[in-house]
């Protein structure tokens, strides 16, 4: 059994108001499904109330523990939008393109825009891996800036210290174990590890460039003569880019057969994002994560 089942235990009962724009989508509606039965969620539905009966009755969700919001395709984004800023604790993507949510979330008129860096902190339990790893960013932020991936840091360590990791270890990725000034990503690790040995970074421990090997393996870390607590045990690493973040996402979800709960953070509320490449599982665990730090 997954150790993302947690997630699911902890969030029961809640049931957090969860706004779906472009709600017409089975297979978020069978997320919804799953979500519910596990009274997680209580589902706001947006989008064309025909639409979303026809395809609730086919993978039987039990629309008396909803509500639907009839408004047309069109307009679903923007109701969804303006339900969650008045009374949402989640917002989720429905029949829409990520862009077009996240255009219409980061409107000022909306409030849900809170300064922060929006980031998508993904937590997956990799069989091989002796406990949860977070990664970020694998979804969202193209190419992160030394600002941004201290905002990164902190969403980061946060939502960890949810899952019951007081002081996590973090890990800034590159390519080499040493700054190489014709690589930036390597030269902000050591940026990023100076500011948390001087205490500007809190509540974790930074270190950093590392390769993902000497990250995750302790005998690969060995192997190249480092030294470091974070080596071969780290709770959360940072990507260097969204190509390396989603590289290594779908490799571990098509290849190393893990498990993964992904959100997105920094704005008023979380935002769940499914693919329809997700599992079942994924999108359940995606949604009980959001809840749980909502």
């Amino acid at each position: 059994m997954s150790r993302l089942i947690n997630l699911v235990e902890s969030s029961k009962a809640r049931r957090k108001r969860l706004i779906v724009a472009a709600a017409d989508d089975d297979v978020v509606l069978a997320a919804i499904k799953s979500a519910v039965e596990h009274e997680i969620v209580f589902p706001v539905l947006v989008g064309p109330r025909t639409d979303i009966e026809e395809l609730s009755k086919q993978i039987g969700l039990n629309l008396s523990h909803c509500e639907i919001v009839d408004v047309p395709k069109d307009q679903s984004v923007t109701k969804a939008v303006e339900l969650a800023s008045k009374n949402g604790e989640l917002l989720m993507k429905g029949s829409v393109k990520t862009s077009d949510l996240m255009r219409t979330v980061l409107q000022e008129e909306y409030g849900l825009r809170i300064g922060a860096t929006i980031t998508m902190v993904s937590v997956f339990d990799i069989p091989s891996y002796h406990k949860l790893l977070a990664i970020t960013d694998a979804g969202m932020i193209i190419s992160p800036t030394l600002d941004q991936k201290i905002d990164m840091i902190n969403i980061s360590v946060k939502v960890m210290k949810k899952l019951g990791v007081q002081k996590p270890k973090v890990a800034i990725l590159g390519a080499v174990e040493v700054p190489n000034a014709k690589m930036p990503a390597t030269v902000d690790a050591a940026v990023l590890s100076k500011m948390n040995d001087r205490g500007q970074i809190k509540d974790c421990i930074v270190d950093g460039p590392f390769a993902l090997d000497n990250a995750v393996s302790i005998q690969a870390a060995r192997h190249k003569g480092i030294e470091s607590v974070v080596a071969g045990d780290a709770d959360i690493l940072i990507m260097p880019d969204i190509e390396a973040g989603n590289i290594f996402y779908k490799s571990m979800a098509f290849l190393a057969n893990a498990k993964v709960a992904s959100v997105i953070l920094g704005a008023k509320l979380p935002i769940v994002l499914t693919s329809r490449a997700d599992s079942d599982e994924t999108k359940l665990y995606s949604i009980a994560l959001a809840a749980m730090l909502s």
